[in-house]
């Protein structure tokens, strides 16, 4: 992967060069699949979403102005944005049907359990409202910080702190709700085990 910054492959971008259509491919597309994809629930969709949101930066590289936002940044404020308009249309995110076979090698009943335990994890986030979901999202899954997220939310760091903290309650409550589930639900809220 080119080393050289984001603005620097934009330039080279809209000025034809396939090579930093590539870099740029390389270097946000797992991050673009893995919001979307936690988002909407869905691969497909999530595969839909990073096509346009590359679609966009192709078509935007020419006027990409630097000293704004950062271009990461506005890479997740479009595929948050994109993810959003796609949840307003369905109302509702389901959950692609994962079928767990049973695999007679060791220690695949412990991956069924944690896939089974992914699942409940992934169910409960699509419960959440879209503001809180994607502010856990960011932060925890995205790795982001506070201030970043504020920026691709549109909002404050206060807000930010305000959604992450309803967003851990809700999660925590969901998964409350399956009392086989108490243990990983410590984990995840912050709780020490």
């Amino acid at each position: 992967m080119s080393e050289e910054s984001d603005e620097t492959l934009l330039k080279r971008l809209a000025a034809g060069e396939e090579r930093a259509a590539r870099f740029l491919l390389a270097r946000y597309l797992p991050r673009v699949l893995a919001l979307a994809q936690r988002m909407l629930g869905s691969r497909s969709e999530a595969e839909d979403v990073a096509q346009e949101v590359f679609l966009r930066i192709w078509k935007q590289a020419a006027r990409w102005q630097p000293g704004g936002a950062r271009f990461s940044t506005w890479v997740h404020r479009v595929t948050s944005n994109l993810c959003i308009d796609r949840l307003r249309v369905r109302k509702s995110a389901p959950l692609e049907d994962a079928a767990l076979i049973a695999d007679p090698a060791p220690g695949a009943e412990s991956r069924v359990a944690e896939a089974e335990q992914s699942a409940r994890v992934a169910a409960a986030l699509q419960s959440l409202p879209e503001r809180q979901r994607l502010a856990l999202i960011l932060v925890h899954y995205q790795e982001l910080g506070n201030r970043e997220t504020a920026e691709i939310m549109d909002c404050t760091v206060e807000a930010v702190e305000a959604l992450l903290t309803r967003a851990r309650k809700g999660l925590k409550d969901l998964l409350l709700k399956d009392a086989a589930f108490d243990a990983p639900v410590k984990a995840v809220s912050g709780e020490r085990q």
